[in-house]
């Protein structure tokens, strides 16, 4: 018996493709690739060649944080939650000093950075913009949807994690969870190490997660602080 060929009769039994049947489907895939391409460009029509996004030098996203550029080689531009929605915050712990984290994530050849640095005292330093990727979780998809929070200490050193540097990064983060609107739990606040394919451990089994969950639902529930002009190089 032969095989049964497109557009062969139509009685029962018969699983050939007719000419009607295709030329919709193609006109149907051909609408769907459109819009698609269409969302694309819409998405990435401001990194074409003489369009540049507005952006103020030093600005920052969070009240009271300290600019410090990173290099621009360890993010890339982007239009966030525009052209990528911002549902999560990552955890990391440098494994170093503060200023250990602001010196590799300043250097172009290391290959990644955070938004934001947190300091044992509660200084906070953002090197990122929000809107901007950074390289900081190892998967790409990831990168895209989320911020970094990076502290510094050990993760095997309690000592590393003060009460003002929990207070400051929680307050960090649920501003972060009101602008972009995401719960407080940790479906949406995650440790580097729960990024898939990652090979980190950090924050580490000394970081408390209870008591940072609860202390970034108290700092979302009361009322944020607008915004205040950085002032470059001081901290």
């Amino acid at each position: 018996m032969g095989e049964e060929t497109e557009g062969a009769g139509k009685g029962p039994g018969r699983r050939g493709i007719d000419r009607r049947t295709l030329l919709i489907g193609g006109a149907a895939a051909a609408a769907g690739s459109a819009l698609l391409a269409r969302d694309e460009l819409g998405r990435l029509w401001w990194r074409l060649p003489g369009v540049v996004k507005r952006r103020a030098e030093g600005e920052v996203d969070a009240p009271g944080v300290q600019w410090v550029a990173a290099s621009d080689y360890n993010w890339r531009r982007a239009d966030r939650p525009d052209d990528y929605p911002i549902d999560r915050v990552v955890i990391h712990v440098v494994q170093g000093g503060y200023d250990t984290a602001l010196r590799v994530f300043k250097d172009p050849s290391h290959g990644a950075a955070a938004h934001y640095v947190v300091r044992k005292d509660g200084h906070i330093a953002q090197m990122i913009r929000e809107l901007d990727v950074a390289f900081h979780a190892g998967n790409k998809s990831w990168n895209e949807r989320s911020i970094g929070i990076e502290h510094e200490g050990f993760v095997d050193k309690k000592s590393s994690f003060t009460d003002a540097m929990y207070a400051a990064s929680a307050r960090l983060t649920a501003g972060i969870c009101r602008r972009y609107d995401f719960p407080v739990d940790r479906k949406h606040i995650v440790g580097h190490v729960e990024v898939p394919g990652t090979d980190h451990t950090d924050p580490g089994p000394h970081w408390d997660w209870d008591r940072y969950i609860r202390l970034v639902r108290e700092a979302r529930d009361r009322p944020e602080r607008p915004t205040k002009k950085p002032v470059p190089g001081k901290s």
